[in-house]
This record gives structure tokens, C-alpha cells and sequence, in this order.
């Protein structure tokens, strides 16, 4: 299994996106955003997170016009894997690859904690080893993470089983820390090969930093 890294300017989560891997127990590597290939043998594209062109206008929104992201496009529209990782998420939005968009947190302010979410869908390779309503504990860090899609959309999203991922507390109960839509803090399209929420599995991967809840989303992709 390999796994393609892709870097932008203000992208500040490879490296430990890449330990997420490693512990995962695949091989990763990095490409820069201006590359206009991907390599032939890579089985899932991760976006990480940061602050792509300093957030720039909007998170994600040059991101969107990078060489790459076209290369990206096509590779998923074969049926290649991509997980976008906050910022990532981001850009997967900007580009019409997920639907819906982002909005400031609802208090203005940029967040960073760790957050309980409730694990909503597991048909899908990202979530395949956790059990519908799991509970896991994943650090978020955002100041645009107010997920917003209107209410056709959301519809969609839950007849499409999309929404993977919503934010709670530690018994299940809705703790919304951003004014998402539904709480909503991850989901994937409807052919379940591109995949982006706004928490950070990658930052959860040893329970000496708070939690391990991250090893088995990134496992998923592999088992």
C-alpha cells in the first residue's frame, strides 16, 4: 500500500500525517502541490491539514487552483481513494470534489481541543472498523469549521449514507463547537472514494498525547 502526501504552501500537518502512516504500518511520501502527476502506485491521496496559501480570501479557495488538485480530480474520478484532513477537507470542498462549504465558527474564534464524535456510518473504507454510534476522541484545530449545506443537500447526505462523522460529547449527546449543519464533522460522496472531516485522526495515533482513537480511521484504508 502507498499513500501520496500532497503539500501546499502553509501546510503544516505532512509530517505527522506521514507518523499516522507509518504507524499504519504503509508507506508514504510527499508531493508538491505544483506536481501534475501522481504516482502510478499510490492507493489513497491525503490533503493534510494547515493553512494552505495562509487561508488566504478563504481556507482551501487557492488551494482549489493548484496543478495538483486537477491530477487529484481525475485520480478520483477512477475510483481513487482521498481523505482531506481539515484544511484538507477544505480544499475538497473548494473544489466541488464534497459538497457543501465552510463557514467562520459560529464564536469567531479558532478552536483547538480535543472532541468526542459519533462514528454514523461505517459502509464505507475510512470508518469500516468501527461500529455504527462508536464514540471516538479526536483533537480538532479550526477557526472555518462550520460545516453548511442547505436542506436538500443534507437530505442527500443521509439518503446516501455521507455523513460519517458527527461531533457530541463523551456519552453521545450533540456538542456542536462550530455550528456545523447537524453537528456534522466528516463526510464522503456518494461513491465513497473521497472522504474529509475537520477533526485530525493523524494527532490521535498514541494515547500518550491524549488518544489512539485515530489508528483504526487510518487502518481502515488498508485492512
Amino acid at each position: 500500500m502507498n499513500v501520496s502526501i500532497v503539500v501546499f504552501p502553509g501546510t503544516n500537518c505532512d509530517y505527522d500525517t506521514q507518523y499516522a502512516c507509518d504507524i499504519a504500518g504503509v508507506s508514504s511520501s510527499f508531493i508538491w502541490h505544483k506536481e501534475r502527476e501522481i504516482p502510478d502506485n499510490c492507493d489513497l491521496v491525503i490533503l493534510p491539514g494547515g493553512f494552505s496559501y495562509g487561508d488566504a480570501l478563504r481556507s482551501g479557495s487557492i488551494a482549489r487552483f493548484s496543478p495538483i488538485m486537477q491530477v487529484v480530480a481525475e485520480f478520483a474520478d477512477k475510483g481513487g481513494r482521498v481523505l482531506g484532513i481539515c484544511n484538507g477537507f477544505q480544499i475538497l470542498l473548494e473544489s466541488g470534489l464534497l459538497p457543501g462549504a465552510m463557514k467562520r465558527n459560529e464564536n469567531l474564534h479558532f478552536i483547538s481541543k480535543h472532541h468526542h464524535l459519533k462514528v454514523m456510518n461505517t459502509n464505507n473504507d475510512f470508518l469500516k472498523l468501527f461500529k455504527s454510534h462508536d464514540i471516538v476522541n479526536i483533537p480538532i484545530a479550526h477557526g472555518e469549521g462550520n460545516y453548511y449545506i442547505d436542506s436538500d443537500g443534507l437530505k442527500g447526505l443521509y439518503d446516501n449514507e455521507q455523513v460519517l462523522l458527527t461531533y457530541c460529547d463523551k456519552d453521545g449527546e450533540v456538542l456542536n463547537p462550530n455550528g456545523s449543519v447537524d453537528s456534522i464533522a466528516g463526510i464522503c460522496n456518494k461513491k465513497k472514494n473521497i472522504f474529509g472531516l475537520m477533526p485530525h485522526p493523524e494527532r490521535a495515533m498514541e494515547k500518550i498525547l491524549g488518544s489512539d482513537d485515530g489508528i483504526d480511521m487510518m487502518k481502515g484504508f488498508f485492512s
